[in-house]
């Protein structure tokens, strides 16, 4: 069995308000997200329930009151995107919240296939875990957004 590196801050509370920048990936890279994407490589997704990865990240707003999407795009083969805990947010750490949003997706993904209006994955849909990094300074949160955004300009022009 493989042993996977921890990335997680040692005695962080991953519960606390913050801004957490957030990239999941696919299983293998597969590039299944191509038919929301297409020609543009890149997109932010509306709230339709026909687009099950961005539908279900406003679910998390709903399912986890104090939870905030502050900027997101979707790649043909990952995600990323700033989830904000406020100070309202007295509920699950990130992880459980993250575990929620890949459960959701991947039945959502499952259905749409089985409808014939997604392509077929291999093993998973998504990767075994994710990244994440704590946002700790307004600088930084600014850099992250620029970057997000960037990659959506860019690749939507």
């Amino acid at each position: 069995m493989e042993t996977r590196k921890n990335i997680r801050l040692r005695d962080y509370d991953y519960s606390q308000p913050g801004y957490y920048y957030i990239t999941i990936c696919t299983c293998d890279r597969q590039p299944l997200f191509d038919s929301w994407v297409g020609a543009h490589l890149c997109v932010r997704p509306d709230r339709t329930p026909d687009d099950p990865i961005g539908s279900w990240l406003f679910e998390l707003e709903r399912k986890f009151p104090g939870t905030e999407i502050d900027t997101y795009c979707v790649m043909p083969d990952h995600i990323h995107v700033i989830l904000v805990l406020t100070g309202a947010h007295a509920g699950a750490p990130l992880p459980e919240i993250i575990k929620w949003y890949k459960t959701q997706t991947i039945n959502a993904y499952i259905r749409m296939v089985r409808c014939g209006e997604c392509p077929p994955f291999h093993d998973h849909v998504w990767q075994r875990g994710y990244y994440e990094h704590v946002i700790r300074h307004d600088e930084e949160l600014m850099e992250v957004r620029d970057y997000i955004f960037g990659i959506t300009y860019c690749r939507i022009l």
